[in-house]
């Protein structure tokens, strides 16, 4: 039995979610990574000062240390508040301070004892089990951090010590295979990204041939409907156009899916200085919108121009995601219009995509930047939303929703200027 146009998509959206949903977790996982971080300083670093202090004494530990680090790892139980750019920021701080310099003063200022210099070598696996750069980066700034504190007091002596000396080929060598280790499993996820992104090719040509089919086929119907007379006529040309419609959204869904699967590895970070009113011009013009109706329905408003920096080609991808979703939303109310704000006059140039139809209920609103959430369920895939957040952090801008449901619904996109590009 041969499949249909439509259920061969089904079929091959279905597989294509899966592989999507198994590699974007990533993101996922190193927010749970940083979640489990702040539990165990929260937990771990109160524990031992009790531990150290009163079973187990050392020569050397300090409250207000412990403290600082117990801050810094209770505000990561907030870490899936942040941003993609102060989650980072917060990674670097925290773990410079809590597993290089906390560790390494404690291994010097106890004249490295067995077990600070277990202790800090613990700490050390756990740090390259972050991002290598991230944890290089870390490591050097902590160090250097805790031998300034030793040597500023006048204990300089400590750091040419034996005994200080001998652990140091031990912390290396662990640093270099824990490194060489994530590299070799980067190197094989890029690989596996490259196979992905090479099969979504390959399906998306495979698909975009029997669409371009039923789509010339549609359009001859259409003549035939045309000549049709009265109700008959009109119902013919409605369903027509219906598969029309979906024909243009499966385009539209293959190009999501080939440029999502390939945002993982792909330099997303800015590389031009974009003109914000040639960008809305350019979607404008490439939408395909089912009627003049549904043109008319979409307003420009040019404020005050201005240019950013991010990427032309992606910059049209976030901007035909949002028209898309607002003529969607309208189709789904039976009312409203969408209007286009291009207000670079601001500190703070930004954009408004404002559609007043059905918009967005409260307790949705939280989730809707949620990659592979979708709302009603069966309103697509949850990828579009989720990309553009991505896109517009990594050039560090914003992108929020304000709404009122069944009212309106405002997409603030705000940028930073296109100084130093």
């Amino acid at each position: 039995m041969t499949l249909s146009p439509y259920a061969h998509w089904k079929q091959w959206r279905h597989r294509l979610l899966l592989s999507l949903r198994r590699y974007h977790c990533h993101q996922e996982h190193a927010t749970a990574r940083v979640l489990v971080l702040a539990a165990m300083g929260t937990v771990g670093m109160p524990l031992y000062y009790v531990i150290w202090h009163n079973f187990f004494p050392q020569e050397y530990d300090s409250l207000p240390l412990r403290g600082i680090g117990l801050v810094l790892c209770a505000l990561g139980l907030w870490a899936r508040h942040f941003s993609r750019r102060w989650l980072e920021r917060y990674l670097l701080l925290t773990l410079s301070y809590v597993f290089s310099f906390f560790f390494s003063y404690m291994f010097l200022m106890n004249h490295a004892s067995g077990v600070w210099g277990e202790s800090l070598l613990i700490a050390l696996v756990v740090l390259f089990h972050f991002d290598t750069g991230l944890a290089c980066r870390a490591y050097v700034a902590g160090t250097v951090a805790a031998c300034l504190a030793v040597v500023v007091p006048g204990h300089g002596d400590i750091l040419l010590s034996r005994s200080v000396l001998q652990q140091l080929p031990i912390h290396w060598f662990t640093i270099a295979v824990l490194s060489v280790a994530k590299v070799s499993r980067d190197v094989l996820e890029q690989e596996k990204l490259a196979g992905l992104g090479a099969g979504l090719a390959t399906v998306a040509h495979e698909l975009r041939t029997p669409l371009a089919s039923v789509d010339a086929n549609v359009r001859g119907l259409g003549r035939l409907a045309r000549s049709a007379a009265g109700a008959d006529r009109a119902h013919r040309l409605d369903a027509l156009g219906r598969i029309q419609f979906e024909v243009r959204h499966m385009h539209h869904m293959i190009d999501l899916f080939l440029l999502s699967a390939t945002a993982v590895n792909r330099n997303l970070r800015p590389t031009e200085s974009v003109c914000m009113g040639d960008a809305v011009e350019a979607v404008l013009a490439r939408y395909p919108f089912t009627s003049a109706a549904q043109r008319q329905a979409v307003v420009c408003e040019l404020r005050h121009n201005f240019r950013f920096p991010g990427q032309s080609e992606l910059t049209v991808v976030i901007l035909l995601n949002l028209l898309r979703n607002a003529l969607k939303a309208i189709h789904r109310a039976g009312k409203g219009r969408v209007r286009i704000v291009i207000d670079g006059a601001r500190p703070t140039p930004r954009l408004l995509f404002i559609d007043t139809a059905c918009g967005v209920a409260p307790r949705q609103l939280p989730l809707i930047f949620r990659r592979f959430y979708s709302y009603p369920a069966h309103n697509g895939t949850g990828i579009g939303l989720a990309l553009c957040k991505e896109i517009m952090e990594a050039w560090d801008a914003t992108i929020r929703c304000v709404s009122r449901e069944t009212a309106y619904a405002i997409f603030v996109l705000e940028f930073p200027t296109s100084s130093g590009l």
